[in-house]
């Protein structure tokens, strides 16, 4: 409220942000093999993955046609994509100790292919899959990482009381129990979380109590150990979401009289809560400093530059993607007719940051990061927490500069223009949204520097300091008045001082690391206010929907038992057509595979280079006649024998188009939805489909907090 009512916020964004990404949109489906561990049989399921990333699995696609429940939805918030038995086994095995396989027994698990899917949990069940061909093991495991990075970011980021609260409060329980720094199974929504604190504590005693008393084989034993482990972590998350939801009824509706009251008294609470700080800041500043100056200062170089350099190689690559992408469709239009396939290709390019393929190189980019003979100094369990934020920022810069994209080609396409007017519109806002993405990406990679400085550094001072100056804050409690003790913690003030006293070096790293040029990062100094005012005014009207407004309105809308003309018929069919997908699995046509999808035709190749793509271009627009037609360098390949009108192209990653799902029938799409009632698997009952929950990453700032 004091940000609110003072005015401090964050540099004005160039890009704009869409409101509602992805709406009515399926990311991913396809047919895989899952373990079935009632029989102990490999079954072939016709999977899915609605926008908000939660796995849904059928019993084929007839029964997803059909409208039958789905077998399970996985929430796969906690969970890790293995693509190695021996790797589970591992884990498995340090789940339980003294359950190793002794060299000629049986493992828990047998793979038919050599290309297993395991997606492994701490304390839920686990799931099986498999495929046929190494080329859809790396389809699906980019698709299953996506939903995992998604799922993980549970808590709505536009929650600025709840969810901070939220972090905070278990965070300092953590510490209560002496364990600081990050924390991996901060992950999920809320419920999930504190299933997995409760889970933490709880698991121990449990093995200690019950290991002896399973019996049978090492594999059985662990079987065993995971069913059971499987069985509590359900029971915690159904109490603890009783308990979760009571909390959360009685803050909502204490919420009104407090906000009225800090309003009403804004300037004594903030004069209050200074004179606390300074109090706290004379006793602990000395203490802080030389522990800041001793065993953080030397460290935080060498942090930074573990972070930035597979960051900003991953930014580079989105706006890479972004560049060729864009620069294929232009290519196209000039190939394929102009305005008549636009629809068709901003379609494609409007879902581009959801695409699990196409983004993976800009994904990859963050898998190196180490923080090598740090992470034990600094008491950082994992760098997966960074890898994830890092990863979600570049989708969201990525959807960024294609919606900024979409809305300026669409003022553009408001004057009419000729087929080569479109083609050089076209480049040249493409040119300006680079320059947005720039100026956007360098602040984010800026605060994410920042704050996961913050996350490393914090916990350790903490612990530093708890020793001597833990006891001696509840002495402080005294100088708050009793009517702010509500809103003014000690603990937390405390902990706001501690972070002063590293903020500034921190601070100062990051302004320094600004002015090498290798990371591409703009200087403090360069701030764009307003640089392009009319941009934001655009992104108030309604979205944009391509296919209704340039797509064929002749298509094909499908089979079905309704009458054309009845309401029902409208409004089934109209759902059809919303429900596009940006990727689906493709099989190679030579393996044999019993899966139901089809086999997609090898994409044209791209340019090697920027200039390559510009020339080409350039040579398209200087024609005086519309070259004949080509194949698609953005999607699906055309129907009709290409004839090239350019230089060969190199090599370039398939690309998958979105369609309309399914074919014939037309039935009710609406997909099942993630539920954040299940924990694991959510079997749906005869009924219907499971409840929905959306989850959003909208904001910018760290989900996980120090």
């Amino acid at each position: 409220m004091r940000h609110e009512i003072e005015g401090t916020g964050l540099p004005q964004a160039q890009l704009l942000w869409r409101k509602v990404p992805l709406e009515e949109r399926i990311i991913f489906s396809g047919n895989l093999f899952q373990y079935q561990e009632d029989n102990k049989k490999w079954r072939n399921r016709f999977s899915l993955v609605p926008h908000n990333y939660g796995l849904v699995l059928y019993e084929n696609k007839v029964a997803y046609e059909r409208q039958v429940p789905p077998r399970a939805v996985i929430n796969s918030a906690g969970y890790k994509v293995l693509t190695s038995v021996d790797q589970y086994l591992e884990l498995v095995g340090n789940s339980l100790p003294g359950t190793t396989s002794k060299s000629g027994n049986a493992p828990i698990l047998k793979c038919p292919t050599q290309f297993p899917l395991i997606l492994w949990h701490p304390y839920a069940r686990h799931y099986y899959f498999c495929m046929m061909t190494e080329a859809e093991q790396d389809k699906w495991q980019a698709v299953m990482q996506d939903c995992v990075r998604h799922c993980n970011n549970g808590i709505p980021e536009d929650s600025k009381v709840e969810g901070p609260a939220f972090t905070d409060a278990i965070r300092m329980y953590r510490q209560s129990k002496e364990l600081y720094g990050t924390w991996e199974m901060l992950c999920g929504n809320e419920v999930q979380i504190l299933s997995n604190l409760v889970m933490e504590e709880l698991g121990p005693e449990l093995k200690a109590e019950l290991s002896p008393r399973l019996r049978g084989k090492p594999q059985e034993r662990q079987r065993q150990w995971i069913q059971i482990s499987d069985a509590v972590y359900r029971m915690v998350y159904e109490q603890a979401e009783a308990h979760f939801q009571g909390v959360l009824s009685k803050l909502q509706l204490a919420r009104p009289a407090m906000e009225a009251v800090i309003r009403t008294d804004m300037d004594q609470i903030i004069t209050s809560k200074e004179h606390l700080a300074s109090k706290i800041r004379a006793f602990i500043l000395p203490k802080a400093e030389v522990c800041v100056r001793n065993h953080v200062q030397p460290y935080i170089p060498s942090i930074l530059e573990a972070l930035m350099v597979p960051t900003s190689q991953g930014f580079t690559e989105v706006r890479d993607v972004f560049f060729k992408e864009v620069t294929d469709m232009n290519l196209n239009v000039i190939n394929e007719g102009g305005i008549d396939k636009l629809g068709e290709y901003m379609e494609k390019l409007s879902q581009l940051a959801y695409h699990p393929l196409k983004m993976q190189s800009c994904y990859e980019k963050m898998e190196p990061l180490r923080l090598d003979g740090l992470q034990q100094r600094f008491d950082v369990s994992s760098t997966s927490v960074f890898k994830q934020r890092a990863q979600i920022h570049m989708r969201e810069q990525m959807d960024n500069a294609v919606y900024t994209f979409e809305t300026l080609l669409h003022q553009e396409l408001g004057k009419g223009p000729t087929k080569e007017e479109l083609c050089k519109s076209i480049q040249r806002i493409l040119e300006r949204v680079l320059k947005k993405y720039d100026y956007d990406s360098s602040s984010v990679r800026k605060r994410f520097f920042r704050e996961a400085l913050l996350q490393v550094t914090i916990p350790f001072l903490l612990k530093k300091l708890a020793p001597t100056c833990k006891s001696e804050l509840p002495r402080f409690q005294e100088l708050i008045f009793e009517d702010f003790a509500r809103f003014i913690l000690v603990e937390n003030t405390y902990e706001e001082v501690v972070l002063q006293t590293v903020v500034k070096d921190i601070l100062q790293a990051v302004k320094e690391a600004a002015v090498q040029r290798k990371h591409n990062l703009y200087r403090d100094s360069m701030v764009m206010h307003n640089s392009d005012p009319n941009l934001h005014l655009l992104a108030e009207g309604a979205p944009i929907d391509w296919g209704e407004e340039y797509g064929d309105s002749g298509g094909d809308r499908g089979e079905g038992s309704c009458s054309p003309g009845s309401p029902e018929a409208a409004t089934l069919s109209e759902k059809r057509r919303r429900a596009k997908q940006v990727m689906s699995v493709v099989q190679d046509e030579d393996t044999g595979l019993p899966f139901q999808a089809g086999s997609e035709p090898p994409s044209p190749a791209s340019p090697d280079s920027v200039t390559e793509v510009r020339s080409l271009l350039s040579q398209d627009l200087r024609a005086e006649s519309p070259p004949p037609e080509s194949s698609l360098l953005n999607g699906d390949p055309a129907q009709e024998s290409p004839q090239p009108t350019a230089a060969p192209r190199a090599s370039s990653p398939p690309a998958s188009p979105a369609q309309h799902l399914p074919p014939g029938k037309a039935v009710d799409l609406e997909p099942p939805k993630p539920s954040d009632q299940e924990t694991g698997e959510q079997v749906s009952s005869p009924s219907g489909c499971p409840r929905i929950h959306t989850t959003t990453e909208d904001g910018l700032g760290m989900q996980t907090e120090f």
